[in-house]
């Protein structure tokens, strides 16, 4: 027996002749086997499940769990170099012989046919698709240990199938170290050393190995990924573990089985196993007549089988596969199972091919299967809970798919089950009940729960499903079942079905308050559905009867008005039972009934209730929320003229009271509006005040009860004395009288309010008890508050009720003329007062008692202090006064009884405010009161100079009324001046009496001044009057300045303000500085310096401020800082704000903008304008420097540095810049560095200024920013840039480093590349040029402006000229373009870095494509002819960069094109002149009659390849020959002709085969239309023709010349006629001839068949000329075929054996 090593090398000499003649198919099989193994599938991923799949279909030894294992290692074990190497581990029987010649051919699997006994392997190269990452695989198997190539095989010279044995790399041995020592290798290995840009997609592949892919493989049970390197650190590849385990078998039957599998998958080796079991149902179905294919047709019943997770899915990603052919596609269902069928699939094995008739006539079936699956699911499973279902509905595929197909599927799945009984109903039984989904019901949630609480009550709900539908499941009626309850269309019941409900299962009395209210509240929040159904007139609503039961009322009667109930509930909770007790004991009088008690307590669990059902009772059923105000509102309507009741609810408003039920308010409220018994047994509505009973009360005593009843009091009824029990409470009648006194106001006296009448007891003597009793009363009143009603207090003021003594006799007076004493002041008024006698009440008659009523003695009117006895008499005086003009005895009198006063040493300050503000005292303007009269004395002499005052008519009273000054001052009689001041202001004289006022009755003014509190009306009349004298005359106070000795010289400086003669007035003048102010004279310097300011601001507007003015200015300000005065703020301000100071510019300026000129000034001052003061003789002279403190202390700069910011203002640099010298310019930089030292920066004007061109540099004046200042240590030399001139301003340029910087000047030569780049263009010395590029270049350099963007291109060392970037080129590696571009390596080389022309001036290192146009058209002007070097060189250029505009390019800017020529050079012609030699045949044809052929080298070069240089031809506009060709075809009749039979010339079943196998593969024609089209070449009568029939070709040219060849035909097929016409093939006419006739005969052949589809015309025709080389061997035909993945179907075989087996 031949060892596993002779079998190969077998194969190698017999299959692939190595070592004999060569196989005329290798290269054609070659090609067949790369094309289908590179485009068969999209993704790399393909070769893994090909590899699984292969595994898949292998035969396994008994007692074996099928495992397959990928490994991955870094490792190079096969010595190619391969970067990775993937091993493959299979415990499968192991490669046959068989299989090993099968691996080694094309289409040859050992699988093919077999589907019926479980393969599932399809295209027949599964192997092959290795070839996708590697060029070498190996197998090690049974002994095989072969490899193979990609590359052809040197001896064979064919690649993929040829078998080369493995002697070493890898050995066995080096495979077992990466599996595993200690374990033994598997029987079949394959090594796989990965392509380099291989190894990551398969890495990442294999990280993505879907732990399903064993789902419904029937044999593999285990599969796993892992990656074995030396460094764990190394490996990247997520490991995975999977395993399959076939639990048990749960249902088998003829058509279906179903059991469970559970899948576990280990990731990474972390010890956690993740699973998932899956629920698998496996249905057969037939196969129907249309839908079978080809592909399938050994197949006889389609095997659907269905995957239900019972957990979470495995997956890794994101992604989870639902369509699977035996593996996993990358289709996502969106479905919640797995479909799994013998699918027909895409190359790529993405997707299942949807317009398929197989594959469609498989998703028709999967409905039934899932109805199926999902019945034997929900409704087989014995002994399974109803809570177990819920779970299985999660199958249904309630979401929509992407795909519209499985959309379809997933309706049809709905419609099937909408027609099954599958959803569970409440059974109320053991029993499970299933029914279709459009007869079952759901149910809302908070109904769930209410029918939950009340079967645990013991209510029965057997008769749930029997009100109309029945009753979802109360464990599937929940919101997260929606979905698939949606799905079904399981709806709700309507709201008609809850009526019946309630009514049917009397829930309403049947269930606890808790649920009851439960009820109400989901009536409520649904009211807006029920209110059309039936529950209106359902009793539903509770209440308590007056028999005190519990009775039922619907919505309807509730809600009713012409029902007379009314329902009620307690709006409060504690209120409840007491309103229900209550409403008993007032017999229902308002027709109120309660909710039960126990109906109120339910409700306060729950606040949801409270708010929800407490609106809906309101707005719907009418229900009155009461609390106990609200009630007893109600009650005391409905009261009527019931007597009994009206008591009772007094009653009732008194407990309710004592137990909180009302507020005070509330019960005031309801008191004041309740019905009550008066003492005639009468009911009243209304009153204004109530009255006790009268028996037992005090009023009776004092008052008669008709004066109450005048204003609508009531009395009360005896019956409010009784005692009395109501709804289990007992009242006292204390007790009631009591609540009535507080809230109803039943008053007695004390506590009666009095009536608005004079009470007649009053108006005569009262007994002391009496008395006492009215005492109280009135006292009572002021306690609480009350005001005495006006008649009622008149009366008892005026009534003559009061006991008195009278001069020691008794008698009785009104209170209003009576008096309370304690002290002898009574008597001595009794016995002094010559006007009115005094009565005293008598306290020997009422005793001590009547000291506590002092307070209602005083509101009567009674009189208790002595002041008021003084009043009683004033009022009397004033009395005789105003009834008569008093005589001189009459005042004299009274002035003396108040000398008698104080003589008694009593006080008559109240008599005198009695009558001192009485117009009864004589004055020179008539009576006045004495308050205002003036007693005339020697201080009135000066003032009643200036003012009118009203003096005591001393000629009236006489000399007497002297004598009683001290008692007319008391009265308010000014005496003297002192004190008195304000009537000098109040009688004061017109303004044309006081002007020119004298000394000393101006001083009396100011003296009044200084002790008035107000002085305007003095300040008006006397400010504006010239009655101040002045050094000016007299003047207004307003106009005038109290000056001082401090600074007095200050109003001096101008003489212009008036000044008070402070020697007229005295030095008493100065003691009155405020009243001047008042007056409104300035006094204080501050106002001085204001008022002088105003003047300097003034004078300085005016240009008017003279020099001695200035001088005195000076002068005075020394002399103020010699002193302890401060310099005034507003002086300060003044003299810097105001231009005063003249400069030797000619003009007045700030003192801050003035400078003292000094020596250090000189050098600065030529080219600065700066404002000195003028110190000239023709203006301050030079004694203006002797104030240089003053000056400096007002701002004036007089040190240089402070003054650098006026040099920065006042910069004025000469037109001409060499009037600047040295000296100056140093100068101004000293100015900018102390400039810098203050701020930092400089002025933005002052920069402006400085910018101008006046620094001397080498190359003339420039200004600052053109400028850089010199440094040698960086290889440059002074004529090299724009260097500041050091020779000409010294060296000492180089100290203001810092100041030149600030100004412009470049001071870092490093930073001053841009000027010295600007300055190069006034070079011309090609070393300066040179050092200045270097220079720049170091520095990274780049041009900024167009200007600087040139070149300089040297002629010679001190010539040449500067040019454009554009116009430059780095090299001219053909040296084409010596005239047309600069080139920069041959003028710069090893001087400058050619990189610095790149990067700087963008300097294109090669000629471009536009340049190379350019220089075409240039030879297409001036030259005819080309050097063979030129073309190449120019269209090697133009193919090594060829981008997608290149052709645009070219066909727009070339005219002439090279044209092949024998001779010397090469010619240009018009692109129209000029063809494309795509046919030689053709080309030979014409190229005898001078046609123009494109240009091509002769000899190829690697740079021009010739086909892309006659693509890049045609797509500029060149037309190849055989478009351009017309051909004619010569007609075949005067030929003698011979018939003959088809076969002798290949038409026969070999070549009808080899075109049902084209027509049907590459073009998917059906079988009846490819068998139409074939039939038409078996029909044709054959004839063979004598000589060859003649072909006839014209070209027109450009020139408009058409040239005509001819050439002879062997082969001609008529097809309308059915004739074919061929020449006797000559086989001993050699080889040429022989392949010219298979050309003719398969052109022919393929134009005849595809007559109407020219794309494929080529195709068929390369593949008959191949067949006919074998002579159209059926055998070598079926291998042609399968090599280019073509085959005959069933119906073809058919079609054959019938068409040849007639023939």
């Amino acid at each position: 027996m031949a060892t596993p090593r002779d079998h190969v090398e077998h194969i190698r000499k017999t299959k692939f002749s190595i070592g004999g003649d060569p196989n005329p198919l290798t290269e054609d099989l070659h090609q067949a086997v790369k094309n289908l193994s590179a485009e068969l599938y999209t993704k790399d991923v393909h070769f893994l499940m090909e590899l699984i799949q292969n595994a898949e279909d292998n035969e396994y030894p008994d007692g074996v769990d099928p495992s397959l294992e990928f490994v991955i290692t870094s490792r190079d074990i096969t010595g190619t170099g391969a970067p990775a190497t993937l091993l493959m581990f299979n415990n499968e029987k192991g490669f046959s012989p068989k299989n090993v010649e099968s691996i080694c051919s094309v289409g040859r699997s050992t699988k093919k046919g077999n589907r019926k006994r479980g393969y599932i392997g399809e295209k027949g190269i599964g192997f092959k698709s290795v070839f996708l990452i590697t060029s070498q695989p190996y197998i090690f198997s049974n002994g095989y240990q072969i490899r193979f190539n990609e590359g052809p095989c040197p001896y064979s010279n064919l690649g993929y199938i040829v078998p080369e044995w493995v002697d070493e790399y890898p050995t066995l041995s080096d495979i077992k170290g990466i599996y595993g020592s200690s374990s033994t290798l598997p029987t079949t290995t394959i090594v796989l050393p990965l392509k380099p840009d291989k190894v990551k997609p398969v890495k990442k592949q294999l990280s993505s190995v879907h732990p399903e892919v064993l789902l419904f493989l029937s044999k593999i049970k285990r599969l796993s990924v892992r990656e074995d390197n030396e460094d764990p650190k190394l490996n990247t590849v997520n490991a995975i573990a999977i395993t399959s385990e076939t639990n048990f078998v749960t249902r088998k039957n003829i058509d279906a089985e179903s059991y469970t599998l559970r899948l576990a998958a280990e990731e990474n080796g972390d010890g956690s196993e993740k699973e998932c079991s899956y629920h698998m149902w496996k249905q057969r179905f037939p196969i129907r007549e249309e839908n079978k294919v080809e592909r399938r047709v050994e197949v006889e019943q389609w095997v659907i089988t269905l995957a239900f997770p019972n957990q979470e899915r495995l997956h890794r990603g994101t992604t989870l596969p639902g369509v699977y052919a035996f593996l996993p596609t990358e289709m996502v269902t969106n479905f919640p199972f797995i479909i799994q069928a013998d699918f027909v699939l895409s190359s790529s094995r993405e997707m299942i091919l949807l317009d398929n008739k197989w594959n469609q006539g498989i998703l028709e079936r999967v409905p039934s299967a899932f109805v199926s699956a999902f019945i034997s699911l929900v409704k087989l499973t014995e002994n399974s809970p109803i809570s177990s279902l819920p779970r299985m509905f999660g199958f249904l595929p309630v979401n929509s798919s992407s795909f519209a197909e499985l959309n379809a599927l997933r309706e049809s799945i709905r419609a099937k089950l909408v027609e099954e009984d599958i959803v569970p109903s409440e059974s109320g039984m053991d029993q499970r009940l299933f029914h279709r989904p459009d007869e079952v019901g759901r149910i809302k949630p908070a109904f769930w729960d209410i029918l939950k609480k009340a079967r645990e009550e013991g209510v029965s709900l057997h008769n749930l499903s029997s009100h109309g539908r029945y009753i979802l499941h109360s464990l599937f009626d929940k919101a997260k079942y929606d979905q698939f309850l949606n799905f079904l269309g399981v709806t709700h019941v309507n709201y008609e079905w809850y009526a019946k409900c309630i009514r049917g299962s009397n829930l309403v009395l049947w269930v606890s308050d808790n649920v009851y209210t439960d009820l109400l509240l989901f009536v409520a929040k649904n009211w807006s559905n029920f209110c059309s159904t039936n529950i209106k007139n359902i009793p539903l609503l509770k209440y308590v009867s007056l028999e005190e039961n519990v009775s039922l009322c619907s919505i309807c009667e509730s809600s009713d008005r012409n029902d007379p109930r009314l329902l009620c509930f307690s709006s409060t909770y504690d209120h409840a039972s007491w309103m229900i007790n209550w409403n008993q004991e007032f017999r229902y009088v308002a027709n109120c009934y309660f909710m039960p008690k126990s109906t109120h307590e339910a409700f306060q669990t729950n606040s949801e209730k409270l708010v929800t059902v407490f609106q809906w009772l309101q707005e719907q059923a009418k229900v009155h929320f009461l609390d106990v105000h609200n009630y007893a509102l109600i009650v005391n309507v409905n009261l009527h003229i019931d007597r009994k009741l009206v008591v009772t609810y007094a009653h009732f408003l008194c407990h309710s009271f004592l137990k909180k039920f009302l507020s005070e308010e509330q019960v005031r409220t309801l008191c004041g509006s309740m019905p009550i018994v008066d003492d005639y047994g009468y009911v009243r509505t209304r009153w204004t005040g109530v009255l006790v009973p009268a028996n037992g009360s005090k009023w009776v005593n004092l008052v008669v009860s008709k004066l109450w009843k005048g204003e609508d009091y009531v009395v009360l009824g005896e019956e409010y004395l009784r005692p009395s029990s109501f709804a289990g409470k007992r009242t006292s009648s204390e007790q009631l009288i009591k609540f009535l006194k507080s809230h109803v106001s039943a008053s007695d006296i004390p506590h009666i309010s009095p009536p608005n009448s004079m009470i007649p007891s009053v108006s005569a003597p009262l007994t002391k008890e009496n008395t006492f009793l009215l005492l109280d009363w009135v006292h009572n009143l002021k306690l609480r508050g009350m005001n005495l009603p006006e008649k009622f207090l008149t009366g008892l003021r005026n009534g003559s009720w009061l006991k008195v003594k009278i001069n020691g006799s008794s008698s009785y007076r009104p209170p209003s003329q009576s008096f309370f004493y304690s002290s002898s002041w009574g008597d001595i008024l009794q016995n002094g007062s010559v006007l009115v006698d005094i009565a005293l009440i008598d306290q020997s008659f009422y005793g001590d008692r009547v000291l506590g009523y002092k307070e209602e003695l005083k509101t009567m009117g009674v009189m208790f202090e002595f002041k008021e006895a003084c009043q009683f008499i004033g009022k009397h005086f004033m009395s005789l006064a105003a009834s008569s003009t008093l005589s001189k005895e009459n005042v004299l009198s009274i002035l003396n009884f108040i000398r008698f006063l104080r003589k008694k040493f009593l006080p008559p300050d109240e008599l005198i405010c009695s009558i001192k503000k009485g117009k009864w005292l004589r004055t020179c303007h008539g009576d006045r009161s004495p308050v205002g009269a003036v007693l005339f004395g020697q201080q009135w002499e000066h003032v009643s100079q200036i003012s009118d005052i009203p003096f005591i008519d001393i000629d009236h009273y006489g000399e007497e009324i002297l004598c009683f000054r001290r008692e007319l001052e008391l009265l308010g009689v000014a005496v003297g001046f002192d004190g008195n001041f304000k009537l000098l202001v109040e009688y004061l004289k017109p303004k044309s009496c006081l002007r020119s006022l004298k000394a000393e009755v101006f001083l009396s003014i100011l003296r009044c001044m200084k002790h008035l509190e107000s002085n305007e009306k003095l300040v008006a009349a006397l400010g504006d009057v010239e009655c101040l004298k002045t050094n000016l005359g007299y003047r207004s106070p307003q106009e005038c300045f109290l000056s001082d000795p401090t600074w007095g010289c200050l109003l001096q400086i101008f003489n212009y303000f008036p000044i008070i003669d402070h020697e007229y007035y005295g030095s008493d003048i100065f003691a009155y500085k405020d009243e001047l102010k008042k007056f409104g004279a300035i006094v204080e310097f501050e106002d001085a310096v204001k008022a002088f300011a105003s003047s300097f601001r003034q004078k300085a507007s005016l240009f008017s401020i003279r020099k001695e003015n200035v001088m005195s200015f000076l002068s005075f300000y020394r002399k103020l800082k010699g002193s302890p005065r401060k310099f005034p703020p507003d002086l300060k301000k003044c003299i810097h704000e105001v231009t005063w100071l003249r400069t030797r510019l000619g003009d007045f300026r700030y003192p801050k903008d003035c400078v003292l000129f000094g020596p250090e000034w000189e050098s600065i001052s030529p080219i600065t304008l700066i404002p000195f003061i003028d110190d000239t003789d023709n203006f301050y002279g030079k004694d203006i420097h002797s104030y240089k403190d003053e000056l400096k202390s007002i701002g004036v700069v007089v040190e240089f540095k402070s003054g650098v910011k006026l040099v920065a203002d006042g910069l004025c640099f000469p037109h001409d810049p060499r009037h600047i010298t040295p000296a100056n310019a140093l100068s101004l930089l000293n100015c900018v560095g102390i400039l810098l030292e203050g701020k930092g920066s400089l002025p933005e004007g002052f920069l402006k200024k400085v910018s101008k061109k006046w620094l001397k540099t080498n190359a003339g004046y420039m200004s600052p920013d053109e400028c850089l200042l010199f440094d040698n240590s960086y290889g440059l030399e002074q004529i090299d840039g724009p260097f500041i001139d050091e020779e000409f301003y010294g060296s000492d340029i180089n100290s203001y480093r810092k100041e030149l910087n600030a100004i412009g000047v470049t001071a870092d030569v490093e930073t001053g590349c841009k000027l010295i780049g600007h300055h190069l263009y006034f070079q011309s010395k090609l070393s300066t040029i040179n050092r200045i590029y270097n220079f720049l270049n170091k520095r990274g350099w780049e041009p900024d402006s167009e200007a600087t963007r040139k070149i300089w291109i040297p002629n010679g060392s001190n010539n040449g000229h500067w040019v454009d970037p554009g116009k430059c080129v780095l090299h001219d590696k053909d040296g084409l373009f010596g005239s047309q571009l600069n080139v920069l390596e041959k003028h710069y080389a090893k001087r400058v870095p050619l990189d610095f022309f790149a990067r700087a001036f963008e300097v294109r290192s090669y000629p471009s494509l536009d340049d190379y146009c350019k220089i075409w058209t240039a030879w297409e002007a001036s030259r005819s002819r080309l050097s063979n070097d030129e073309c190449c060189a120019f269209w090697g250029y133009v193919l090594r960069n060829q981008i997608s505009e290149t052709e645009r390019i070219l066909a727009e800017r070339l005219v002439k094109l090279p044209v092949d020529s024998s001779s010397d050079g090469v010619f240009l012609f018009d692109k129209q002149a000029v063809f494309i030699a795509d046919d030689l045949q053709l080309k030979d044809l014409f190229v005898q009659h001078s046609p123009l052929f494109v240009w091509y080298p002769r000899r190829s070069l690697p740079t021009i390849p010739r086909a892309r240089l006659l693509e890049l031809y045609r797509k500029i506009g060149v037309c190849t020959l055989s478009e351009s060709v017309k051909k004619e075809e010569s007609l075949i009749y005067g030929l003698e002709l011979k018939q003959v039979n088809p076969r002798d010339f290949f038409i026969g079943r070999g070549l009808i085969t080899l075109l049902l196998g084209f027509l049907a593969g590459l073009l998917a024609m059906e079988a009846e239309e490819r068998h139409k089209a074939v039939q038409c070449l078996l029909n044709v009568t054959v004839f063979e023709i004598s000589e060859p029939s003649t072909l006839s070709y014209s070209l027109s040219l450009s020139s408009g010349k058409i040239l005509k060849v001819g050439a002879s035909r062997m082969i001609h097929w008529d097809r309308k006629n059915s004739k074919f016409f061929t020449l006797k093939m000559d086989r001993i006419a050699g080889q040429k001839n022989l392949f010219e006739y298979a050309s003719s005969f398969s052109e022919e052949i393929a134009k005849g068949v595809l007559w109407d589809k020219d794309d494929h015309i080529e195709s068929l025709s390369d593949l008959i000329k191949l067949a006919f080389l074998v002579k159209f061997d059926e055998e070598a035909v079926g291998s042609l075929l399968k090599s280019k993945n073509l085959q005959v179907f069933v119906e073809d075989e058919e079609f054959l054996s019938g068409t040849f087996s007639c023939k």
